[in-house]
């Protein structure tokens, strides 16, 4: 009877967290998505805890309070620009965390485990520790830690192999090893694992992090899944492949919208790029010196319809306040402003529309790449905040660059550019940026709030 409840009740808990998933794909249902899922994985916990005759447990209960005091502290002292960073470290720690678990499975009863059981436990093992170590090199690249453009370290390819090759090895030799022989092996598979995740993400740069993040995610599911084989807990199985498609599934669709395989993504190649290899960059006319002021405050004050472009840079100057100023003072005055958000402008998939849905951006202004870029041509003014690779025009024209081929937002096509950018340095491609050089671009430099902030005021002065 028991086992008939604990089916049931775990079918429509996954279809829950199913649910939910669905609901986190629309920003109107995110928030709701994200509880009903929450709530949904407290209750598999109790489930199986239940289920295994321990809820009453005095220490379990000591672990989840601890634990999600320590979880609720963190989240509420994160700010919107850290979320990248928490996002990536939770999925190291769910990574770890199954890693422990087949690791204590290991050590109390190996001898006695079934020969699925025993691959299981060593895959665990392996895709653990690489999220585990993948995932706090994330973190403390987005965090300015550590160098955030690729670092490829000699011979990193024979590391990385050799590393891949050890650890297959080692597992093999666990499963046909007694008890004490196995467990030894078994961290010694833990720490090449940990090894390998360092190597594999040190070397993908701050540009592509919103995949690499992405597929850390699925491999925190994917760990969960396999650790579920190795105890023989179908719900952990289910819950963690649900985990891990819906990261898959993900990382494809920003794979999708770089127009780059995740082998590319992962070799680290833009670390290879050098300045100036293959580009041809075609000069620009020379910009007037003279007399902008006042162009530029009629271009303001005739403009009708605007699209603003964020990026990571209003992101770090946490700018989408005055963003927002800009938004009502156009929508005011009758003023036709739309937002277009590139997949991978921000540091992790959708951290421009979270940015902007937390200044009460209405979502119905947020516009993906594919809706928005035929609106540039028919723009009075595109206003870049803070993004470089994702409207770099090189993308279409330069071969042999890291960017080339991927899909850029069309800011050029806009009768008039204002870009609000922190200084003239490329992106984390490398690749300089053509639109800078641009006869109808008007470059204002610095902090994104301080240079905003003039923007309000020659508004109000041209609309006066």
């Amino acid at each position: 009877m028991e086992r008939t409840i604990y089916i049931a009740v775990s079918i429509v808990l996954c279809a829950l967290v199913l649910l939910g998933i669905r609901w986190m794909s629309s920003p109107r249902t995110a928030v709701r998505g994200n509880r009903l899922s929450a709530v949904s994985m407290l209750a598999a916990v109790l489930l199986v805890l239940w289920t295994e005759k321990i809820i009453s447990l005095p220490l379990l209960w000591a672990g989840i309070v601890i634990g999600g005091a320590i979880g609720y502290y963190l989240a509420v002292r994160a700010t919107m620009l850290q979320m990248p960073q928490m996002v990536a470290l939770l999925n190291g720690l769910g990574g770890g965390a199954s890693a422990l678990v087949a690791l204590i499975e290991i050590v109390e009863k190996y001898a006695a485990m079934a020969p699925f059981n025993r691959v299981s436990s060593q895959l665990a093992l392996i895709v653990g520790g690489v999220t585990l170590s993948g995932s706090i090199v994330a973190a403390l690249k987005l965090d300015r830690r550590i160098a955030q453009r690729p670092v490829v370290l000699r011979g990193h390819s024979f590391l990385a192999g050799g590393s891949i090759a050890l650890m297959l090895a080692l597992a093999a030799a666990a499963l046909f090893a007694g008890n004490s022989p196995a467990t030894a092996f078994s961290v010694a598979v833990v720490l090449v694992a940990l090894i390998y995740g360092i190597l594999m993400a040190i070397r993908v740069g701050g540009a592509d992090m919103p995949i690499t993040i992405s597929l850390l995610n699925s491999f925190s599911g994917l760990a969960g899944a396999i650790c579920g084989f190795t105890i023989e807990e179908p719900l952990l199985v289910a819950v963690g492949a649900i985990v891990g498609a819906s990261g898959l599934i993900l990382t494809q669709i920003m794979c999708r919208a770089m127009n780059r395989s995740l082998a590319h993504v992962l070799s680290g190649s833009i670390a290879a790029y050098q300045p100036g290899a293959g580009e041809a960059a075609p000069e620009s006319e020379e910009k007037p010196e003279t007399g902008e002021e006042i162009s530029y405050k009629q271009i303001l004050a005739q403009a009708r319809k605007v699209i603003i472009v964020p990026g990571y840079g209003m992101a770090l100057a946490q700018a989408q306040g005055k963003v927002k100023e800009l938004f009502d003072f156009w929508e005011a005055r009758g003023v036709e402003v739309k937002f277009a958000i590139h997949p991978v402008a921000g540091r992790m998939p959708g951290h421009m529309n979270v940015l902007l849905a937390e200044v009460d951006i209405p979502y119905d202004r947020l516009c993906e790449m594919e809706q928005i870029n035929p609106e540039f041509a028919t723009a009075d003014l595109a206003v870049v905040v803070g993004a470089c690779d994702v409207v770099n025009p090189a993308a279409n024209t330069v071969e042999g660059t890291p960017i080339y081929g991927m899909p850029v937002l069309k800011v050029e096509e806009a009768k008039h550019v204002f870009v609000y950018n922190l200084d003239l340095k490329p992106g984390y491609s490398g690749v300089d940026n053509p639109l800078y050089k641009m006869k109808h671009v008007r470059l204002c430099l610095g902090d994104a709030k301080e240079t905003l902030a003039g923007l309000l005021e020659e508004l109000a002065e041209a609309l006066a």
